[in-house]
């Protein structure tokens, strides 16, 4: 199995779809696996199994789609329940509270998981957006009159419109804009209807269903990256994750960046970078609060401002050897002007000079220290 490949197997058993996983569940995967579950949504399912024991590693992503789904399918009085989660999997259902809510401790009829039901066709999931649609689309391939074309062709796309957007709102919640995710899918209807070529037996929506949702899986490829790395970190990702799930069941702890790159055969700093990338899925805003209070600090108001301190420090250490070439009566004045905290007046009387000439001194001696200072 290449390092970026889920396997998804799908069949019902009745009103309840099965759905089987094998690989790793990340945030790229998730995708997919939503696209599974509505498929199985869309076929007519009331409830549906989640198989997790071949799964060697999942995030919170993949977590999030198996939620939502879920409370879809509770609206029709269905369900979603996982089943075979062990190790890392069942730690993340635990961690995040899902386990519970998702039935990952109950126990699922052996004979569901047996994959002798009925497979979930594409054209079960598809359906026909109708017979009409199909005329449609031939008549508009027939037509010569190129007004009449336009508008059979605008027609076409007015109805297959809701459609489209059915399709977008499976990839909604995961990052991306919905009005953006709708337009894509609105531009990749269009061109489905374009390019399809009606002939015996074909169907639009078999045809225009892959092509809208191919364009939407494309645009997460492409666009889904608030900051996006080269296409050989992605690569890198995905096998550093995959060798990490392998390296965590062999070594039973959690391994490091150094055993990651050893299985890979790479190196340490390329391990590293990849891991890295994955924070670039989504940018978080730094009004973003930190925590449920509407009270509670904003991310802006954790970041390091500047500090005012190191150049002090900076200053005072470079003043030190030119303080100690001055003349003693110099250095006197200056400590009883800036640690004693002494007034011209005091020091004048404590040396026995007018106060207008220690002004003179002082404006004389910081002169010198300034100038020497700056010269460095």
């Amino acid at each position: 199995m290449p390092v970026d490949e889920v396997v998804f197997r799908t069949w019902r058993a009745g009103d309840t779809g099965v759905v089987r996983v094998a690989g790793v569940l990340d945030f790229a995967s998730a995708v997919r696996l939503r696209l599974t579950l509505y498929r199985c949504c869309d076929a007519g399912v009331s409830d549906i199994v989640v198989d997790l024991s071949r799964v060697r590693l999942m995030d919170a992503s993949s977590i999030s789609v198996l939620l939502a789904v879920h409370a879809r399918l509770a609206q029709n009085d269905g369900g979603l329940v996982v089943t075979g989660a062990a190790r890392l999997v069942l730690d993340v259902l635990e961690i995040t509270g899902a386990a519970k809510e998702l039935g990952a401790y109950g126990g699922v009829d052996p004979a569901l998981l047996e994959p002798s039901g009925r497979p979930i066709s594409d054209t079960e999931v598809h359906g026909r957006w109708g017979d009409d649609v199909n005329e449609l689309a031939a008549r508009m391939h027939r037509e010569s009159d190129p007004h009449e074309r336009v508008r059979l062709r605008d027609d076409l796309i007015g109805r297959c419109l809701p459609m489209a957007e059915r399709l977008a709102v499976r990839f909604t919640g995961l990052g991306e804009p919905a009005d953006d995710l709708r337009q894509v899918a609105a531009l990749a209807l269009v061109l489905a209807v374009d390019r399809f070529d009606p002939g015996p037996g074909t169907d639009f929506a078999a045809y225009a269903t892959p092509t809208v949702v191919g364009a939407l899986k494309r645009h997460f490829r492409d666009r889904g990256w608030a900051v996006r790395p080269p296409r050989q970190v992605q690569e890198m990702r995905l096998a550093v994750n995959r060798a990490r799930a392998d390296l965590s069941q062999d070594l039973t702890r959690t391994p490091t960046s150094a055993d990651i790159a050893a299985r890979l055969n790479t190196s340490e700093r390329r391990v590293v970078e990849a891991v890295g990338a994955s924070a670039g899925y989504r940018a978080v805003s730094l009004d973003a609060p930190l925590g449920a209070d509407p009270d509670a600090p904003n991310l802006v108001d954790r970041l390091g401002g500047f500090d005012d301190g190191y150049e002090s420090v900076t200053n005072l250490e470079s003043l030190r050897p030119l303080i100690a070439e001055l003349p003693g009566r110099d250095q006197t004045i200056l400590a009883m002007r800036f640690y004693e905290n002494q007034t011209q007046q005091e020091i004048a009387a404590r040396l026995g000079v007018s106060q207008m000439h220690v002004s003179r001194l002082l404006t004389r001696i910081l002169g010198r220290l300034r100038a020497e200072l700056l010269s460095d």
